[in-house]
């Protein structure tokens, strides 16, 4: 692929991917608030029952993309939200529930009323589900003497007016998000803030309803959001994170859509996808191979620790002048962390097996030292018979770190033994 498959045809194609991923910036500015306020039904709902408006907005001669079209979707998302505050409040119904009600209801309204009139219209009902994409570059309007096609020029709109909208309100959105109650408690108003989301939702949508259509929006509005909110944690950087994706997708889609000759929105939509599948799996902290490989290495740093302080306490036992136990033989797991062990330099082996070397010494000494802590604050605190203190103290041993071990020493005092009698190894 060249240069001229861009600007062939009077940059065709360039304009209808620049028109893809301004939408996908708009969804994404607008999905990601929407997402941490667990609100993406509403999301949905919104995107969907904005039909009939649309539909009624053309039906006075509005035509997609202009301002009319626009008021006409911002009045039927807001009647979404009154339905479904009425259906909550007077019909008894869950909010997710009245949501789904208001919003099916209002979309085959919308159908309905797109195959009625189709004739009489400029709306296809098959465009009105999926956009098309493709034909964007085609309805233009002179700016400046240069032909920019109207889809862009309202997305590009909206993504401006969103983006100042949002900083002008960024603090009380957060505030908002995170503590509605604390929120209303120190005068934000709330009802005002979530009101103005959903138009900014309304808005959103709406932009995008020529170029990918009313359903295939909802994955621009929620899926960029969930994808970031899996790689990062600061709502600033989720909110960045999920435009940036958004644009992705919308490049890659439309490019991997000429390719394989098929729709370019819903190729998008299964790039965004693709796009949370892999953070699913590869993000650093809750992806799914993150996860395996933490809990893995936990398990490998028991099993280290564990035959730490096992020699530990045979060298204690000899050292005593006490019979050395004889041992199980170790499973592979077992040998496999001694050799390991070996190998870092915390174990040597000698005539008599394995020896601490100092390193594995000062490492089996905090693990004992956790263990034998542990132990005697449950003696004090917990009504367990003596021969019950080891289990729970074999498995805190590797989570104590210094600071907890000194608060833990300090509640109980200094002490020499644990209530078994035997003796505690100092800090370092």
């Amino acid at each position: 692929m060249n240069l001229s498959f861009f600007t062939d045809g009077g940059g065709m194609h360039a304009w209808a991917i620049a028109t893809a991923a301004m939408v996908a910036a708009g969804c994404g500015l607008v999905g990601t608030l929407l997402v941490v306020r667990r609100m993406s039904l509403l999301g949905d709902a919104i995107s969907h029952a904005m039909l009939p408006g649309i539909v009624i907005a053309v039906l006075a001669g509005g035509r997609p993309g202009g301002l009319l079209v626009l008021l006409g979707a911002v009045a039927a998302a807001l009647l979404t939200v009154w339905l479904t505050q009425v259906l909550r409040t007077e019909g008894g119904l869950a909010e997710d529930a009245g949501a789904g009600v208001a919003f099916t209801t209002l979309f085959a309204l919308g159908v309905v009323m797109v195959t009625a009139v189709a004739s009489r219209i400029d709306l296809d009902p098959a465009c009105v589900l999926h956009g098309v994409l493709e034909l964007v570059p085609f309805d233009t309007v002179p700016v400046l003497g240069f032909e920019v096609p109207r889809a862009f020029l309202t997305a590009a709109v909206v993504f401006v007016g969103l983006s100042l909208a949002v900083i002008i309100t960024w603090k009380m959105q957060v505030f908002t998000a995170f503590d509605a109650e604390a929120a209303r408690a120190a005068g934000v108003p709330v009802a005002a803030v979530t009101t103005g989301l959903l138009v900014a939702t309304a808005l959103a949508t709406v932009a995008g309803f020529e170029a990918v259509g009313a359903i295939l929006v909802v994955a621009m509005l929620v899926v960029p959001a969930a994808t970031a909110e899996l790689l990062t944690r600061r709502l600033h950087r989720i909110t960045i994170l999920a435009i940036l994706l958004g644009v992705a997708a919308a490049g890659i889609g439309y490019l991997v859509a000429w390719w394989c000759n098929t729709s370019a929105a819903g190729m998008i939509a299964v790039v965004l996808g693709c796009e949370y599948l892999l953070a699913v799996f590869f993000a650093p902290d809750d992806g799914l191979v993150s996860r395996v490989f933490t809990r893995g290495w936990f398990h490998w740093r028991v099993a280290c620790e564990d035959r730490l302080a096992a020699c530990w306490r045979r060298e204690e036992m000899a050292a005593q002048g006490n019979p050395l136990v004889v041992a199980n033989r170790p499973n592979l797991g077992e040998r496999l962390a001694d050799r390991w062990l070996a190998i870092t330099g915390r174990l040597n082996h000698g005539p008599r097996g394995w020896t601490l070397t100092r390193r594995g010494r000062e490492q089996a000494d905090m693990v004992v030292r956790s263990h034998r802590l542990w132990e005697t604050w449950l003696g004090r605190h917990a009504d367990l018979p003596l021969d019950h203190l080891h289990p729970p103290a074999e498995w805190i041993e590797h989570h104590l770190g210094a600071d907890v071990r000194r608060r833990i020493e300090a509640e109980v005092g200094t002490r020499a033994s644990d209530p078994h009698g035997r003796s505690i190894p100092p800090e370092p």
